[in-house]
């Protein structure tokens, strides 16, 4: 695999690991998250103004472990204390929250297509 300095953003030695060693594979998990990422963002801010504790916990659980496989540990984060937001119940103050994770999102974003495009 082509190293370049967007790829530095993930880990991808850790990513590698988790999927055997199979480049193509990781290509094909990159272009799959890249294409479902933004809909759970969008399930991700319907549950936070809609006040829906389980479908934020739902949605965030579902972008930590699609973003676990890259080894992004600032995304995993992000979602994982959304994720327990959810599970609590506690629907004060997810605006920061869900501003981290699309941070953390959009820092990774260049780098998941040049592995998209690997």
């Amino acid at each position: 695999m082509k190293f370049s300095s967007e790829l530095a953003k993930l880990d991808c030695a850790v990513a590698l690991e988790r999927l055997g060693g199979d480049e193509e594979l990781l290509r094909e998990v990159a272009i799959l998250f890249l294409d479902e990422y933004p809909m759970l963002m969008k399930e991700i801010r319907t549950a936070a103004s809609t006040r829906d504790a389980e479908a934020l916990q739902r949605a965030a659980h579902s972008m930590k472990g699609s973003v676990s496989n890259f080894g992004a540990e600032g995304v995993y984060q992000a979602a994982f204390a959304l994720e327990k937001k959810g599970r609590a119940g506690d629907l004060e103050s997810l605006e920061p929250c869900i501003d981290r994770l699309a941070c953390a999102l959009a820092h990774i974003h260049s780098a998941l297509v040049v592995l998209a495009e690997a």
